[in-house]
């Protein structure tokens, strides 16, 4: 069995989920900075059997790409040249902050926590890959 693995690239730090090995559930990994992120993904990828990796493409609201989207694309081109065999795709990120953030106001957490970037990074990686999962399953 082997797993899907997201990520919510940042200039500064990148949020990473995955299934399970059923790839039923997507859950948060962790928070890396974006300096060792390819490093975390190979590291990772050598201890656990990841199928695809999903890269969030960041849009602005009206469907033009962000300013991000050039990081993006070098970082994948990157990860590619790293892990040639590996297949990358790119999912929508548009709203996943936003919807990160009211997963954590309705899960509860305080004000405090909420300010926590590094865990809306990994809450917005898993609504990408679960996003990308349920796309998967009703197309």
């Amino acid at each position: 069995m082997s797993r899907i693995l997201a990520v919510d690239y940042g200039k500064k730090r990148c949020g990473i989920a995955v299934t399970d090995p059923l790839k039923i559930i997507a859950g948060g990994l962790a928070t890396v900075a974006t300096s060792e992120l390819l490093s975390f993904i190979k590291d990772y990828t050598t201890r656990e059997q990841v199928e695809t990796i999903v890269v969030g493409e960041p849009k602005q609201p009206n469907g033009q790409p962000s300013e991000n989207l050039p990081r993006v694309r070098a970082f994948v081109a990157q990860l590619k040249k790293m892990m040639p065999t590996m297949p990358v795709e790119y999912y929508d990120e548009r709203f996943t902050s936003v919807l990160a953030h009211k997963a954590m106001i309705d899960g509860g957490l305080k004000k405090k926590a909420r300010q926590n970037k590094a865990l809306v990074d990994e809450i917005s990686a898993t609504i990408i890959l679960q996003d990308y999962m349920n796309s998967k399953r009703f197309s």
